[in-house]
């Protein structure tokens, strides 16, 4: 069995991981860890989406 991940794919995976461990380190009550770690992804996925945009600027 092989499992084949493209690079988004890969990018979300680490994110939801992540986010749940900055949020569980992070803060102390379960509203806030719940609520930071949703931010974390957010700025994760933000971010991969980000990178992508300019790695393409810069190959166009």
């Amino acid at each position: 069995m092989t499992l084949a991940l493209s690079h988004f794919n890969a990018a979300v995976i680490f994110a939801v991981f992540a986010s749940v461990v900055f949020g569980i380190t992070q803060r102390n009550v379960a509203r806030d860890q719940i609520r930071y770690g949703l931010y974390c992804f957010v700025m994760f996925v933000g971010g991969v989406f980000v990178a992508g945009w300019l790695m393409w600027l810069l190959r166009h």
